[in-house]
């Protein structure tokens, strides 16, 4: 039988967030460069597709999908491919950095590599609990609310790069991070009460950490500064500052000074509007018990 060489083109694809594109190729250029790192690892064997196909048990199909970049592999594909092919570990560290970014939307992969250097965050939200402080079963459900739904692969993909970030509320040395939530975010209860008590336990215990800052803008609240919405400020490596604002399948890293400057002056005022951060956990602490 003559072993098979698969192009796979469809015109159906996953966007970075989980929704599809129809009639658009749109081939990510991470699962791209990892494709063609395992063709080259299979040439090197002297394998065909249809050998690695035969010798890992998938189809000669998923295998030319994942050279071409047009899938995302599964775990298990990953390991079968780097135990037959001999690659030293080198497949499976590629397979490990192209999932971590694969759950992130691709306007957002921008502020991630710079929220990664980061030596101070501050961030005002009036939608969600921002995604440093979610809990597991909280960004399940904040997920599972917005069309269009990812299927349960994209759906993990998405909470384990959220969980990963929440790596720099410990890291050292210490990032400072300063966050403004409002109290509307927590009393929605996304998720129900259950998800939303273990949510404010889990704020209670990050608002303890040495680096962080966390304050609650009261419901009734006169004077806000916020009103033209959620928006984040971040130091960078270099003791520049930068800016973040995000809205519906957008987002925008800001960095004219004049425009940063505007985004200092009403996060200042801000932390003064808001509750102050021992009274922050007293409310948190009076939400938690009325649950």
């Amino acid at each position: 039988m003559r072993a098979r060489e698969v192009t796979v083109m469809t015109t159906v694809v996953h966007d970075d967030d989980g929704g599809e594109q129809e009639n658009e190729v749109n081939l990510d250029e991470e699962l791209r460069s990892f494709g063609r790192l395992i063709k080259a690892f299979r040439k090197k064997t002297g394998l065909t597709q249809q050998d690695l196909a035969e010798q890992i048990r998938y189809s000669v199909e998923y295998v030319g999908s994942v050279e071409q970049g047009r899938r995302h592999p599964s775990e298990r594909f990953v390991a079968r491919v780097e135990e037959t092919l001999g690659a030293y570990g080198v497949i499976h560290t590629a397979f490990r950095e192209v999932s971590r970014r694969r759950g992130m939307a691709a306007w957002f992969l921008r502020w991630a590599e710079l929220e990664d250097g980061a030596l101070t965050l501050n961030t005002y939200e009036c939608r969600v609990v921002p995604g440093l402080l979610q809990t597991e079963d909280y960004a399940r459900a904040l997920i599972r609310n917005v069309p269009p739904l990812p299927d349960a692969e994209e759906e993990q993909a998405r909470v384990q790069v959220r969980l990963a970030r929440q790596q720099l509320l410990r890291r050292t040395p210490y990032v400072q991070f300063s966050f403004i939530i409002e109290e509307a975010v927590l009393e929605r209860q996304i998720g129900g009460p259950e998800v939303t008590a273990a949510l404010l336990d889990h704020l209670l215990l990050c608002a303890a950490l040495p680096n962080v800052d966390l304050q609650i803008m009261p419901k009734v609240c006169h004077d806000h500064a916020g009103t033209d919405g959620s928006f984040q400020l971040l130091e960078t490596e270099e003791n520049e500052w930068v800016g973040y604002i995000e809205g519906h399948k957008t987002g925008r890293v800001i960095s004219d000074p004049k425009a940063v400057s505007v985004l200092h002056q009403r996060y200042a005022k801000l932390r003064i509007q808001a509750l102050k951060p021992a009274e922050s956990m007293s409310l948190l602490k009076e939400m938690r018990g009325s649950l």
